[in-house]
């Protein structure tokens, strides 16, 4: 999915109703929710309801009821099992407030901003201030940024004209905060705010009301504030007239500089320019499920990785041997880099993170590997990758051209871990020595946000019988839409059926 589009389409929320949130920006610490509370009192007292007030008028929730069973599953679980996985499982989580990362369109006047996503089928945006979906710290970040544009005469961008300054505005939660109980620091969250600019850089005309907004939202929503709700304040530089929402320009201006998380038994550092999961708990849900399926002391290649949290993690906690990060995006290797950094000392194990396009050379990434992880976009896997699986499925050899193993590159390297000049790779070598194997994958994770793509490319893997679905789980990522995140397991060859045992009875003879 288009970076453009997931302004428009967002959407999945807990398992208690939200408290109301308080349209003052001086307030309480967002309050938790319990997964034990009781949905909101309805007529449909026994179906989870999203009870939004900006519900249908917005785009990003598509319907009130039954948040936690969302209409795809029934469709989801018959497919499985007519695949041979009768036990699919779903894991609904938290229903509301969960969206942790929220980019949000900048319309309307100084005296009247509206903040929020298109309604559905224009470029209209809804003001949505009190969204049942995000984390209440968005909704309180929001409310002191729409303030400060009022205050200081910041003019909200114009689409028709491309005139105004403020575009777009990523708001992210760091729940990551050691001086507090773990079970609080969920509410506790802090934003970093990401404001796009409409100039080309900090030098540009308008850039004193950049300064003045980033001051303020520091001085208002800072630590020396009455409460502190803001981590950093960023901004991009975008005047494109395109509907892409971010430039190539970021400057950090204000607070942390560095925004960490932990998730999947791993702290990890996420830039505003890479990728991240918007529902954060959901994500340690399914990682925590994903690294059962990972044996201990693996070989591991993770496909679209991103800034390699799901290499990381389980290079982490299953002992990996070797872990290889294969991601197109070169924004994420700075992320990638200060990660490792806080890996534990007793760490061992070599993990590199590449720049590269999946579908490129796709056989070379799946050499010596045990298990690879896949995490595609929306539109699913390259059809170029589900040929080198099917190809290694079928076979478990590279047919044609050899390539030299990147593993044996890597031995050469002597230092602990080094960015390399000439390609752009971060390697970091175990303490211990050993051999690159010649072996192919005996396992496949596949990451699914597109349940569309998803049964395309299960039916091409399993067509031929290169792989075999194993085991299947679902995720509530989104909840209020129809979407969910799989978590499917494959195995390479052929499912065997097993056999039947003997009873042991003899059979009667004719007589």
């Amino acid at each position: 999915m288009t970076v453009a589009a997931r302004v428009a389409v967002r959407g999945r929320p807990s398992s208690s109703a939200p408290p109301s949130i308080s349209r003052q920006v001086s307030r309480a610490p967002p309050s938790s929710l319990s997964s034990s509370a009781a949905p909101p009192a309805t007529s449909k007292s026994t179906a989870p309801a999203l009870q939004c007030e900006h519900f249908q008028s917005c785009s990003g929730c598509t319907h009130e009821w039954d948040l936690d069973r969302p209409l795809v599953l029934k469709e989801a679980g018959k497919f499985f099992e007519d695949r041979g996985v009768p036990d699919f499982t779903f894991d609904s989580g938290r229903l509301w407030e969960w969206r942790c990362r929220a980019k949000l369109a900048v319309r309307g006047t100084a005296e009247s901003p509206l903040i929020g996503l298109y309604e559905e089928g224009t470029h209209n945006v809804v003001d949505i201030p009190h969204c049942r979906a995000h984390h209440p710290s968005i909704n309180s970040a929001v409310e002191l940024l729409k303030k400060g544009i009022s205050v200081l005469n910041i003019q909200p961008y114009n689409e028709d004209q491309g005139t105004g300054e403020l575009r777009y505005v990523q708001m992210t939660v760091t729940t990551f905060n050691t001086s507090i109980p773990a079970a609080e620091r969920y509410k506790y969250g802090k934003v970093q705010v990401t404001l796009v600019w409409n100039s080309r850089n900090e030098q540009s005309p308008g850039s004193e009301k950049l300064k003045a907004l980033s001051d303020f939202l520091w001085r208002n929503g800072g630590p020396g504030s009455a409460v502190h709700l803001i981590h950093s304040v960023w901004t991009n530089f975008q005047t494109s007239s395109s509907n892409v929402i971010f430039g190539n320009r970021w400057r950090h201006l204000l607070g942390e500089g560095d925004f960490w998380e932990h998730i999947g038994g791993i702290d990890f550092s996420l830039a505003p320019s890479s990728f991240g999961q918007a529902n954060t708990q959901a994500f340690n849900s399914l990682l925590r499920k994903l690294q059962k399926y990972v044996p201990y002391g693996a070989s591991v290649v993770d496909m679209y990785a991103g800034a390699g949290v799901i290499g990381l993690s389980v290079a982490a906690t299953r002992k990996c041997r070797f872990v290889k990060c294969v991601e197109i995006n070169k924004e994420s290797k700075v992320s990638f880099e200060k990660s490792i950094s806080r890996l534990p000392k007793t760490f061992d194990c070599n993990i590199s993170w590449h720049q590269a396009d999946a579908s490129v050379d796709s056989i070379h990434w799946l050499e010596g590997a045990d298990v690879v992880i896949v995490d595609p976009p929306r539109k699913g896997l390259d059809a170029s990758l589900i040929d080198a699986l099917n190809s290694v499925g079928a076979s478990g050899r590279k047919a044609g051209k050899t390539v030299e193993s990147s593993l044996q590159k890597a031995k050469d390297e002597k230092r602990p871990w080094i960015l390399r000049a000439r390609e752009p790779s971060i390697q970091m070598e175990s303490k211990t020595e050993w051999e690159g194997s010649q072996s192919w994958p005996q396992t496949l994770i596949y990451i699914s946000c597109g349940w569309e793509s998803f049964k395309q490319d299960c039916m091409s893997l399993v067509a031929n019988k290169s792989w075999h679905l194993e085991k299947a789980h679902g995720f509530n990522f989104f909840p209020g839409t129809q979407s969910i995140e799989v978590l499917a397991v494959f195995k390479r060859g052929p499912r065997i059926a097993p056999k039947k045992k003997k009873t042991g009875k003899k059979k009667k003879t004719a007589k």
